[in-house]
């Protein structure tokens, strides 16, 4: 059973997705499969700074924030960022899909944690949707020491809307209390699926 967890930015879901972890699922994050990318894929880095410029160069890689900084402001940039990164993203979680499938005495529960599962073909990897959910309010204090304010609307209005994201959900998890009622959602999901 392969599930996918998404929301927006700030909802939750990486932390939703290490609650499932906790119950023996292999967790496979998008995120830090794009981090590894954009530090040590040579063909990546080389086609980015052709098309963003040399100034997204880090120390390591593609410094991920001046990289941001482009693509939040200009629809038509982030799509092409989109167009370059997701399909290397998709091709390294299927890999790690397949690998973890492959290994004997684990049962091949996986939880995918995928910001863009839903605006990509990532979709098609998991056999069910869990939706996390915040208020904007929440979400706008759990980001504040990450990003500015401005940065976060940004990257929100670039995000599908919520209401969208609901209609793919086979769950949706209410993240705007405490931990101990993330886990008590997390466990009844489970408890259905097994």
């Amino acid at each position: 059973m392969k599930i996918g967890i998404t929301g927006s930015i700030g909802s939750g879901k990486t932390t939703v997705a290490k609650l499932f972890s906790k119950h023996r699922y292999t967790r496979i994050d998008a995120d830090d499969i794009a981090h590894f990318l954009l530090r040590k894929d040579r063909s990546l880095i080389k086609r980015l700074t052709k098309t963003f410029g040399k100034k997204i160069l880090g120390r390591k890689g593609i410094n991920r924030k001046k990289l941001g900084d482009i693509v939040f402001r200009d629809r038509k940039k982030l799509k092409k960022l989109n167009s370059i990164i997701h399909p290397r993203i998709i091709k390294e979680m299927k890999k790690r899909i397949s690998k973890t499938l492959k290994k004997k005495n684990t049962k091949p529960w996986i939880v995918v944690d995928a910001p863009l599962l839903l605006e990509t073909k990532a979709r098609k990897l998991v056999d069910k949707i869990v939706i996390v959910t915040s208020r904007k309010k929440t979400v706008m204090q759990r980001l504040k020491r990450r990003f500015t304010k401005s940065r976060i609307e940004r990257i929100l209005k670039r995000q599908m809307p919520l209401k969208k994201k609901l209609r793919y959900a086979n769950f949706v998890i209410d993240n705007n209390k405490d931990l101990k009622h993330l886990e008590k959602q997390v466990k009844k999901i489970i408890g259905k699926l097994r």
